[in-house]
């Protein structure tokens, strides 16, 4: 079927190169004058249209050029509605064109957005996440360069748009500082979803600079909950790229309930001395993964909570920071077990921790098992490795004076848990530092090729430490320190 408006040739890695909205963004028509091209606008289904080369430009979604079967793919631009054409390879180098499926773009300027970042737009944002929400087409809502004002929104499913509704951000949202204005704990919320791409490079600046004295939980029982930049619950099959987080008011990211995530390339950052500005929380998730993705803030860069199972993180750059813990375990009655963890390919800088696994003392029962800690570089760091089963953060006081009176152990059972390959330099002396429940030893614990060095300001006191309780792990090749027996 030959359709009957201009062809634009152009393709995005999101499936059929979503199109952006108009807004000047599209260039007059240029002559097919690429070989490839040309065979194309001489195909008989083309004939009767007009190619328009939308130019490539790096690192946005849209105009990242890709090929199939050596042609490119062919869609046909809109502004609101984009009937977008499947180009596909056939017999004898020829192509099919088939369509048309309609997309919608729903920019929240045209539903009231001020992007000078003085007016607020939260109704401006809800608004026109409820019409691409509930739009029966293919949908993507669109947030333009410029800077918007937005306090607490919700991005509630399900949604009657095929999936995955493409919430693309190219500007920079910034939250509202008065912490009153924040029923919940969050900021941004997308719950719900059976199918999400949040993309485009663009930034949440969660302004926590200026509430940040104000998190004093541990101390004052009456505290001002902070909201959290972005949290994900219940949402399935979702894809998180190029986006940028900065000085949140508590966790940046927040993954809860979710199942089949991918988050990579982002760039979470806040001032290393920012009170619970953790970069990732990961909990009660199945098949989570994380990956190529620079994280320095006030807290660990990525935290994995009870009930998480199948979860990857990779090629993480970290720090500062306090590092990539798996816990705190054993805080709260009826924690779900944590299963399936793999830390692979990550380097950690000025950090004050490595990896870690953290448990409570005088826990209610749970289990953390097969964890795996792989090819990770430390620079600087403080406890590059650790298990830590007697976590209890400085200043704060115990939950229930009875469950943690004394310090009981912790029941939360260690098992399963490899420690490979991992490299660099200790800033503080004990440089492993196994430490497990009195009442339930950690078992099958082993460290393969593991190689600190101890950044000593004294030269007769070079050599690392390697501390061991209540475990009796196996060590095999290259052991800098020494292995504790």
């Amino acid at each position: 079927m030959a359709p009957s408006t201009d062809i634009v040739v152009k393709a995005g890695i999101e499936s059929f190169g979503m199109l952006e909205d108009c807004t000047g963004r599209m260039r007059p028509p240029y002559q097919a004058h690429h070989p490839r091209l040309h065979r194309l606008h001489q195909h008989p289904s083309l004939m009767t249209t007009q190619i328009q080369i939308a130019p490539k430009k790096e690192a946005t979604d849209s105009y990242q050029a890709v090929q199939a079967c050596g042609r490119y793919l062919a869609t046909s631009d809109y502004c609101t509605k984009i009937p977008l054409f499947s180009v596909s390879c056939v017999s004898n180098g020829a192509v099919a064109v088939e369509g048309p499926i309609t997309t919608s773009v729903f920019n929240v300027v045209h539903f009231g957005a001020h992007p000078n970042g003085k007016k607020e737009s939260t109704q401006a944002f809800m608004k026109a996440w409820i019409a691409a929400c509930h739009w029966g087409g293919k949908a993507r809502l669109v947030i333009p360069t410029g800077t918007f004002l937005v306090g607490q929104v919700f991005f509630t499913g399900p949604c009657n748009s095929p999936i995955p509704i493409i919430v693309q951000v190219k500007g920079t949202v910034k939250a509202v500082s008065d912490v009153s204005e924040y029923p919940s704990a969050e900021w941004i919320s997308f719950e719900s979803l059976n199918g999400l791409i949040l993309t485009g490079g663009g930034t949440f600046d969660g302004q926590g600079a200026a509430v940040w004295q104000y998190n004093d939980c541990e101390k004052n029982p009456d505290c001002q909950i902070l909201p959290m930049s972005i949290k994900f619950s219940s949402v399935k099959n979702a894809n998180v790229r190029r986006i940028n987080s900065v000085n949140s008011k508590s966790f940046h990211i927040a993954i809860n309930h979710c199942e089949n995530f991918r988050a990579h390339d982002l760039h979470i950052t806040a001032p290393e001395d920012s009170p619970n500005t953790d970069g990732i929380h990961i909990s009660s998730s199945i098949d989570v993964r994380i990956s190529k993705s620079y994280i320095a803030t006030g807290d660990d860069c990525i935290s994995i909570g009870q009930g998480s199972t199948n979860i990857s993180i990779a090629r993480i750059t970290c720090g500062p920071g306090h590092g990539i813990s798996v816990g705190s375990l054993g805080k709260y009655p009826d924690e779900k077990d944590v299963k399936g963890i793999t830390v692979k390919n990550c380097t950690l800088t000025n950090t004050d921790n490595g990896v870690r696994i953290k448990t409570w003392p005088g826990s209610p029962p749970s289990q953390a098992s097969k964890l795996r800690f792989e090819d990770i570089i430390m620079n600087n760091v403080r406890n590059p490795i650790i298990i830590d089963q007697l976590y209890c953060p400085k200043s704060e006081p115990l939950i229930d004076s009875v469950l943690f009176s004394g310090r009981q152990p912790s029941r939360v059972k260690i098992s399963d848990v490899h420690f490979k390959n991992i490299r660099g330099t200790s800033a503080s002396k004990v440089a492993v530092n196994i430490a497990c429940s009195e009442q339930l030893p950690c078992e099958d614990v082993q460290l393969f090729d593991i190689d600190l060095k101890y950044n000593s300001t004294k030269p007769d006191d070079l050599a690392p430490l390697a501390l061991c309780s209540n475990a009796q792990p196996d060590f095999g090749g290259t052991q800098m320190p020494a292995p504790c027996r």
